[in-house]
């Protein structure tokens, strides 16, 4: 008889968690790739030579998805060069959705990787209705004052919602987006990251920073703040570029981000998944030394198709 009812119980607890599942949003990395994608146009390297021939079809640019079942939404966070197929695998996991884009795409800023994707809403590709798309104030500038996104909004295929800096945007009953203002390269817009609250659990989405020290931002306090750190990894270290200039492509290297959060304690670092790798980055090669000793201490890579649970 105990054992019976100890198999409902189970049952029952499962059946619980399947329904939380089920119901409870979620984000979804749809690419983990720097913005000019691997392979990197005019690489003659070995990290690129048989990407040429043999595509990989998970190395898509960053991007990551958000998606609430409860209320039969779901967003995009960057237009990549990847949009389309991006927005097909995010409605694939959205099956409650019969529309092919999403109701919502958060822009961080104005370099190629982030905001390019939006051509594919145009009427030369699927002649997108309104699409929504959140911006920063330069960035909406950017877009309202040069062609061709300009054609975008005049003839209604996206629709500018304003972001501001620190200031929540409520989704949904259960999600919330805020922009970070954090410093990069500014040439076109202002760059963000977002943090985004779910019912149960929050994330942070930072694709792109000058270094840490120059945010005035404590990182470490922001990653304690959350359960899940989606941070910028475009280069492990200097050597990955021949010791190149980078006041002009500035990024901090892993190196140096393991080095700041090193004295967290593992729990913390568990929650760091490193994203936005260029395609150089030996992170990207499963059995490197590199990856291996990043997941000694504690740290790990995002993972195209990976779901976190908000």
């Amino acid at each position: 008889m105990i054992r019976i009812f100890l198999f409902f119980l189970l049952c029952s607890l499962c059946l619980k968690m399947k329904l939380t599942s089920d119901t409870s949003p979620s984000l979804l990395i749809l690419g983990t790739i720097q913005d000019a994608g691997s392979p990197h146009a005019g690489c003659t390297k070995d990290c690129c030579k048989t990407l040429f021939k043999h595509p990989d079809p998970a190395r898509m640019v960053v991007a990551l998805g958000l998606i609430d079942p409860e209320n039969r939404l779901n967003w995009l966070f960057e237009a990549t060069p990847d949009l389309p197929r991006q927005m097909k695998i995010l409605k694939e996991h959205s099956p409650f959705r019969s529309e092919e884009t999403p109701n919502g795409i958060f822009l961080t800023h104005a370099h190629i990787g982030h905001y390019s994707g939006l051509m594919y809403l145009g009427r030369e590709s699927m002649n997108a209705k309104a699409t929504p798309v959140y911006a920063m104030p330069r960035m909406r500038e950017f877009l309202e004052t040069n062609g061709p996104w300009s054609q975008l909004l005049s003839l209604k295929n996206i629709a500018l919602h304003p972001l501001q800096d620190q200031e929540s945007v409520q989704l949904s009953s259960q999600l919330s987006v805020t922009p970070l203002k954090v410093p990069h390269r500014d040439e076109f817009s202002e760059t963000v990251g977002f943090r985004i609250q779910g019912p149960n659990k929050s994330a942070i989405f930072i694709p792109d920073i000058d270094k840490w020290e120059r945010w005035s931002t404590d990182i470490v306090a922001e990653i304690k703040k959350v359960d899940y750190a989606f941070l910028d990894a475009t280069f492990y270290d200097n050597a990955e570029l021949n010791y190149r200039n980078m006041a002009e492509i500035p990024h901090p290297f892993v190196v140096e981000s393991m080095e700041r959060f090193k004295a967290l304690p593992l729990e913390e670092k568990k929650k760091i998944y490193f994203i936005h790798l260029n395609h150089t980055n030996p992170l990207l090669n499963s059995k490197s030394p590199q990856l291996k000793a990043l997941r000694k201490n504690g740290f790990q890579v995002a993972e195209f198709q990976q779901i976190f649970h908000l």
